[in-house]
């Protein structure tokens, strides 16, 4: 049965390369892999394709959304629909203004999640920036077929969320890298990094460095919205570190339970009493370290990316369960084990004491504080050029374990993503 009246004959097309949209310059190798799909047709251009289709996506990377649109936009099929799958929506949308026919809707969408997610029960946010009733009800019926929870929301609203849920935690991730690569480590052969809390920032930083440089670059220096996060993450991280090497515990403990009460609530508060987000034990089954499998137990660590997240929360005013609906599964891994780190009795008391007394971690901490500094001004500069040089000799010096890793985070959240179904 079709979604709508006339569906038969609604022809969608894509424009674009990236994982999410599987179109790319390979004219021939795309026309040979779907020969045997009668209902997908290869064109050579996207000319052709905003001529013949009702709604046409366009999937390409952020920073190239304004020079794609100018070239294939005039050529949209009178009365057609428009949108885009870009992380972010300001660049996008202000294109589309720019260069669609006036008589063209648009509606635009983001999966969020990665291309290898199963999206089924994942967010998928729509934005009737400029469209009809029937022109969005037509976009919803296409996109059910992902069976995603849709969610709705203005291109503001979108970026400011995805700021507030993705701009930081990618910093950190790529903090760390860049900090372990600068002391020449791979924190998985050694005895430092072993347990839950490490195997969650070994395997999730892996995996943001085997994807494409531009995603991550295009959401943090094209999105407004994520500029004073980043930028309140180094400042956070930075003013933390100075803390702990100048042995001031006590203006350290106030301040990161300053910021504990603000995000995660006092103990004993209803807050405080909600069910914690990841599965007891979960992250501790998926370990890239050959020590964890002869039971060498972790090293305390201050966690100092985990500390700074809570404090840049705290200083912006962001609470991250408000954001849960439009959050990625990374994100929610994520904060599960800061909300872990946070609210577990006697943890965070062990973070601080290692923080001051404990110098095993300082070289790692004193990397990870220049390399957040580093990626902040990136974004304030708005060097992509820059932010692809410093993501791509990282990237190169992790390639070797690519593809180990990207299998066990896989695992890892689908893991969590299961115990929220149970749960």
């Amino acid at each position: 049965m079709a979604p709508f009246p006339g569906a038969q004959d609604f022809a969608v097309g894509l424009i674009g390369m990236g994982d999410m949209g599987k179109i790319d310059d390979k004219y021939d190798e795309l026309v040979k892999e779907f020969a045997n799909h009668n209902n997908i047709q290869i064109l050579r251009n996207g000319h052709l394709v905003s001529r013949a289709s009702n709604y046409i996506i366009y999937s390409v990377e952020a920073a190239a959304i304004g020079r794609v649109v100018a070239q294939y936009g005039p050529s949209t099929r009178l009365g057609a629909i428009v949108g885009g799958q870009t992380s972010c929506k300001d660049p996008e949308i202000k294109a589309f203004e720019e260069y669609l026919p006036s008589d063209v809707d648009i509606v635009s969408c983001h999966s969020l999640h990665g291309p290898n997610v199963d999206p089924r029960g994942q967010p998928l946010v729509l934005i009737k920036h400029r469209a009809s009733d029937e022109s969005f009800a037509k976009v919803e019926a296409v996109l059910r077929c992902l069976n995603s929870k849709h969610v709705y929301l203005t291109a503001k609203e979108h970026d400011r969320i995805t700021a507030d849920t993705q701009a930081v935690t990618h910093a950190a991730f790529l903090s760390m890298g860049k900090a372990w690569h600068a002391n020449q480590q791979f924190p998985w052969e050694g005895t430092r990094y072993v347990g839950g809390i490490e195997n969650v920032k070994i395997n999730l930083m892996l995996r943001i460095y085997a994807q494409k440089w531009h995603v991550y670059a295009g959401l943090a220096i094209l999105n407004p919205e994520a500029h004073k996060q980043i930028n309140q993450f180094a400042k956070s991280t930075t003013e933390l570190f100075y803390l702990m090497l100048e042995g001031r515990a006590a203006e350290l403990r106030e301040r990161v339970y300053a910021a504990r009460d603000k995000v995660f609530g006092k103990e004993n508060s209803p807050k405080w009493a909600d069910k914690p987000l990841l599965p007891d034990g979960v992250v501790d089954r998926f370990s890239l370290n050959v020590n964890a499998k002869h039971n060498a137990p972790p090293l305390p660590n201050n966690h100092l990316s985990l500390l700074a997240m809570v404090d840049c929360w705290s200083a912006l005013g962001i609470v991250p369960y408000d954001h849960m609906i439009c959050s990625t599964p990374l994100f929610r891994l994520w904060l599960g084990v800061t909300e872990h780190l946070f609210r577990t009795p006697g943890l965070l008391d062990e973070c601080l004491r290692v923080g001051i007394e404990d110098n095993t971690f300082r070289r790692d901490d004193l990397q990870f504080t220049i390399a957040a500094s580093g990626w902040a001004e990136c974004v304030a500069l708005r060097q992509f050029e820059t932010w692809r040089e410093r993501f791509a000799v990282t990237q190169k010096f992790f390639e070797p374990r690519f593809e180990g890793a990207v299998e066990v985070g896989q695992a890892m959240i689908k893991a969590v993503l299961e115990g929220e179904k149970d749960s």
